[in-house]
């Protein structure tokens, strides 16, 4: 379980950090300049809690299982993000400029990336589950 926190951790992180660099090209930085916080490493860890959703709903419909992961990723983001505003006075990621933006924690616009986010940690979990990498 160890080592899957820490691939989880390490593969968010570099997610995030392709998404932002991506997010500055399209903005017409063409250094793609790209950011993280140390805190990301141990919330995107936290995807071990969705291998045993994973493992229960593995045969559900595409559209079910994305929008499970969603909701899921959303309370993680938003509980994550609270707490760490309450410990250190600010949430290191701030939407409260974005459209659809609850507290400034999450916005409703990241929809669509929590669905395939999702979806994309199924290939990951199971690709783990494959190697027997399980502590």
């Amino acid at each position: 379980m160890k080592k899957r926190f820490v691939i989880y951790g390490l593969a968010g992180w570099i997610a995030e950090t392709i998404f932002t660099g991506l997010g500055s090209l399209f903005k017409g930085d063409l250094t793609m300049h790209t950011w993280t916080y140390i805190w990301m490493f141990p919330i995107y860890g936290l995807m071990i809690l969705l291998e045993p959703v994973h493992d229960n709903i593995r045969n559900a419909p595409v559209v079910a299982r994305g929008g499970v992961y969603t909701i899921i990723i959303f309370g993680i983001e938003y509980t994550t993000g609270w707490i760490l505003r309450e410990i250190i006075g600010k949430c290191p990621w701030d939407y409260s400029a974005w459209p659809y933006s609850i507290d400034g924690i999450i916005t409703l616009s990241f929809i669509p990336v929590w669905f395939f986010g999702g979806l994309i940690f199924e290939k990951l979990h199971d690709y783990l589950i494959r190697r027997k990498i399980l502590m």
